[in-house]
């Protein structure tokens, strides 16, 4: 029988699989039915609700550049709740094909029971995260799009 992931080990397990593109293993860290939501996403996205969602949410397209990154500069804060942590980060790295560094900072409140994620608030630097995937414009144009620009 395994061990069972504490929170702390299941958001490491998280960040550092999306640094080492081990998109297939990500989903198994979430419960069949999940709650995940980006608060701070500029179209305001909808949650994603089962590990199925998930897939298709980290399933890699093949588009755009390829980017190097690393998990730094975390923090995790234990809450008085024994399945909710809230953790910082930032992922830094490089655009492959340009050289050009990034830094992405996030910050994700988590609930994990039994050592899966059950639910997941993501706070997180949308407007980076498509600059440096060649997808800002487009994100901009959906924004104006949706009504949604900022006074």
């Amino acid at each position: 029988m395994s061990q069972v992931l504490s929170p702390r080990e299941v958001f490491l397990a998280l960040v550092n699989g999306v640094a080492e593109g081990r998109w297939n293993e990500l989903p198994e860290l979430y419960a069949e039915q999940t709650h995940v939501e980006h608060p701070f996403h500029p179209l305001r996205a909808a949650a994603l609700r089962t590990r199925d969602e998930l897939r298709e949410h980290f399933r890699p397209t093949g588009a755009g550049p390829t980017l190097r990154r690393r998990a730094t500069n975390i923090t995790i804060h234990e809450t008085t709740d024994p399945e909710v942590i809230v953790a910082e980060f930032e992922y830094q790295g490089t655009v492959e094909e340009t050289g050009e560094p990034f830094t992405m900072p996030g910050i994700f409140v988590l609930r994990v029971r039994d050592g899966e994620i059950v639910s997941s608030r993501d706070y997180f630097d949308h407007v980076t995260a498509a600059r440096v995937r060649g997808q800002f414009d487009a994100l901009v144009a959906a924004v104006r799009a949706d009504g949604s620009t900022p006074a």
